[in-house]
């Protein structure tokens, strides 16, 4: 068959991914802290942006706004998902009341004093000292150190690369590359860095920052320093393999590691590390008197902005060339998204947060044993969205209850097969379970995961010996041997 060139005319749909969808979908993952950030460059950047203004009708939920919702936890859901067609992502600014706008009164300065009042006092926060980090308090015994220019500059790169607990993780010939100097001179500033206080500081490893105290102490001898470099021997328990390597008695060796518990294996943890995030909850659970439970959005956490027509209409009128018409007809289109976009991810937020209060409603009667198995296909299916839609809201959001404070993703937890062919059981509860029977038990009966498994079916739960091992692991809880050991030597 000939090809030949021809025109067709076909019709299809396909999602087109604007620049202000994007940005849509972009705020559903951020966190409190991440959006109000955000916020904050937009209002620097789009001068028709303005801080909705804290009052008390500002407060108040409007008839159409969802702020708080009580329902009975049996009912389902009935509201209809929130999709954003591609008419809504074009701001109606022709429809815009703008006959009222007009120029702000200028201000009178004539009455202004030059002097300054007790509100120009900078506030008591701001006068506080800051912690000292770890890095200050060491570079100001670098400076005192009497080194040499080179040296210096040796021991300010090794201080950079110390971590929150005080170790030197990176590697010396690495470093000596990287600066242009030889091992040997890194590794002799690093010598006289490991002298700064605190004692243990500047350390590569455990065993050495343990070892920098005990010189210190003068009690780093021959059979220390065979225990410390057997320390895995010793988190194990093995107190007959550490006697002969060490070549003491019993006594002897509960005297060693006595002192081995009494020094600091992170000597940089006291000092301040910067300005440290507090969480906060994007939203509140409370139960109202009837049984039923009230869900409501962290207002403080949502910030609110709106577009400024009036100033949009004045500045319209003057702006006289091309690009500046440009400029703010594009300003006025992202600002009305902008606003758009923070309601649609409110909303969104609180239709996620009570589909899963719906669904988890045991837990916050009865605690984590009554988590049941909850996914992301669910809650997309009950609200009719979709599952990654749930995924970026469930990202970095936190819920707060009479129980604690909690991450949306928490409530997502795998299913494990009942026993008895009835409801499944949460994998999180399973593992609350494990630790209970673990923490409950006697030294002359001592669990091993064949007996916990055991245990766990009688209760109806259906799990394999590996999977209780792996739920034990990420407990961080030792093997049955292990806990035996300890609890035999007191270890």
């Amino acid at each position: 068959m000939a090809m030949t060139p021809r025109l067709e005319m076909r019709q299809g749909q396909a999602l087109v991914m604007t620049p202000q969808l994007q940005q849509a979908i972009k705020l559903l993952q951020l966190s409190n802290i991440e959006l109000q950030e955000f916020i904050e460059a937009e209002l620097e950047r789009n001068p028709l942006l303005e801080r909705e203004e804290s009052s008390a009708e500002a407060k108040a939920p409007e008839s159409g706004d969802a702020q708080a919702l009580e329902f009975d936890s049996g009912a389902a859901p009935n509201e209809a998902a929130l999709d954003v067609s591609v008419e809504d992502m074009t701001p109606d600014l022709a429809g815009a009341d703008l006959a009222d706008a007009g120029a702000a009164p200028a201000t009178d300065w004539s009455k202004a004093s030059s002097g300054k009042s007790f509100d120009d006092l900078p506030g008591l926060e701001e006068t506080l000292a800051s912690d000292l980090s770890l890095s200050e308090h060491l570079d100001a015994q670098l400076t005192q150190a009497g080194l040499s220019p080179m040296d210096r500059m040796i021991g300010g790169v090794l201080i950079d690369a110390l971590d929150d607990w005080g170790y030197m993780r990176a590697d010396t010939r690495d470093m000596a590359m990287r600066i242009g100097a030889t091992e040997a001179d890194v590794l002799r500033v690093l010598a006289v860095c490991q002298g700064f206080e605190p004692t243990g500081v500047m350390a590569r490893d455990i065993p050495e920052c343990l070892a920098l105290q005990l010189k210190e102490r003068n009690r780093l001898d021959p059979a220390m320093e065979k225990l410390l470099a057997n320390l895995d021997l010793l988190a194990k328990g093995h107190a007959d393999r550490l006697m002969t390597i060490c070549g003491v008695d019993r006594d002897d060796l509960a005297d060693m590691i006595a002192e081995v518990r009494a020094l600091t294996p992170k000597p940089g943890a006291g000092f301040g590390g910067g300005v440290v995030q507090s969480v906060a909850p994007d939203v509140y659970i409370k139960q109202a008197p009837d049984g039923s439970w009230l869900v409501e959005l962290n207002t403080d956490t949502m910030p609110r902005v709106l577009m400024s027509q009036r100033y949009y209409a004045t500045v319209s009128k003057t702006a006289k060339r091309e690009e500046d018409k440009q400029f703010l007809t594009e300003c006025a289109a992202n600002a009305s998204w902008l606003v758009k976009s923070l309601d649609q991810r409110a909303k969104t937020i609180l239709k996620v947060a009570r589909e899963i209060v719906r669904q988890q409603d045991a837990f916050f009667v009865h605690g984590v044993a009554h988590l049941r198995p909850l996914n992301l296909k669910t809650v997309a299916a009950a609200i009719e969205m979709h599952e990654s839609t749930v995924s970026r809201v469930t990202s970095n959001k936190y819920l707060s209850c009479a129980r604690g404070l909690f991450e949306l993703k928490y409530f997502f937890t795998a299913s494990i097969s009942a026993a008895d062919g009835g409801e499944a059981h949460s994998a999180e509860a399973v593992r609350y379970q494990i630790k209970g029977l673990i923490d409950g038990e006697r030294e002359e009966d001592i669990l091993s995961d064949d007996r916990i498994v055991e245990i766990l079916r009688e209760r109806g739960i259906e799990i394999a010996r590996r999977t209780v091992a792996k739920y034990r692991e990420s407990l961080r809880i030792p093997s049955s041997v292990e806990r035996k050991r300890k609890m035999a030597r007191g270890i």
